[in-house]
């Protein structure tokens, strides 16, 4: 697995369907995201069980994403197609809904492998060849900021990417660390030993 923490993004340029439901054949993600901040989230497949719960997830917090200037896209190894046909299957059915975000085809697993997240197999609980359930926060300048990455049945809290945007504006913005369990509103921490000392003084008996 590669740690891409401080790296520039692997670009990629692959089929999608867009949040609109438009199905393209080239899709870019460095064109998408000039500029912008962005999360790039990778699930296994299609069709499947726990993943979808996690797309919706994503999903319902579009809203919160955009007020905050991310781009989103998910990435599986199946076809732009098999994206809309997920798409068009009502939820009840166990389909995902005209969810509002980029689903991109990465069919030849050039994505996953770029990113380091194609799994194995071996101990995992994945099967082998397909994309692990990994998440990377992008700044503006195109530069992963945050990774997280957990084996299959385990999914995702999405108000985590949320939270960690969030600090990543905040130390861009102030300058001021995000000590354990910052949340938006919170107090951020000076990079220095009286800095460290003013904030455990006033905050350690509740992290």
């Amino acid at each position: 697995m590669s740690i891409l923490v401080g790296k520039k993004a692997p670009d990629f340029t692959v089929p999608a369907v867009l949040a609109d439901g438009q199905i393209v054949d080239s899709f870019s993600l460095s064109e998408t995201i000039k500029g912008k901040y962005a999360i790039v989230f990778f699930y296994p497949l299609d069709f499947t069980f726990v993943c979808p719960s996690e797309i919706i997830a994503m999903s319902h917090r579009m809203d919160k994403f955009r007020e905050m200037g991310v781009e989103v896209i998910g990435v599986s190894i199946d076809s732009h197609f098999t994206h809309n046909a997920w798409r068009n299957t009502p939820v009840e059915q166990g389909g995902i809904g005209a969810v509002e975000y980029t689903l991109a085809a990465d069919m030849d697993h050039a994505i996953a492998k770029a990113y380091g997240i194609e799994s194995e197999g071996g101990d995992s609980y994945y099967p082998a060849g397909v994309a692990m359930r990994a998440s990377f926060v992008i700044d503006q300048k195109g530069i992963v900021r945050s990774q997280v990455v957990n084996d299959e049945p385990i999914g995702r809290n999405m108000d985590e990417l949320v939270r960690v945007v969030d600090a990543l504006q905040f130390f861009e913005e102030n300058g001021q660390v995000c000590p354990a369990g910052w949340n938006k509103g919170d107090k951020g921490m000076n990079t220095s030993p009286e800095g460290v000392a003013s904030y455990l003084a006033e905050n350690s008996k509740s992290l």
